[in-house]
């Protein structure tokens, strides 16, 4: 997930450490996913969903709301080893895409020919 994150046009990724200890994956400014990176929460995966599948991915054990940011439709996948790649990649696109959907058309265009 990590490398899809990385690989999507404009994504910068930044490491924060301690205590906070989260990858975030960011395109133009905009946050659309972050990973865990110290145990015991190493494979905790978080991102943003559309107000539908916020509903229905809740509703899946081992995905909650996320600490913090549960109020804006973030999602926490407990494991992600324990959902199908694609699946994700799908909900990952849509928060990226999200995301980018925020930026002024200008920025888009840069991104999107950079």
């Amino acid at each position: 997930m990590k490398a899809f994150c990385a690989a999507l046009p404009g994504a910068t990724a930044t490491l924060h450490g301690p205590p906070a200890n989260i990858l975030t994956y960011a395109v133009g400014g905009k946050r659309f996913a972050h990973f865990k990176t110290s145990d015991p929460e190493r494979w905790r995966f978080s991102f943003k969903a559309s107000p539908e599948r916020f509903i229905e991915l809740t509703d899946i054990p081992g995905i909650k709301p996320a600490r913090w940011l549960g109020r804006y439709r973030w999602v926490t996948v407990v494991d992600v080893r324990t959902l199908p790649q694609a699946y994700l990649t799908e909900l990952v696109r849509w928060s990226y895409d999200a995301a980018m959907a925020t930026l002024s058309k200008a920025r888009q265009a840069q991104i999107r020919t950079s």
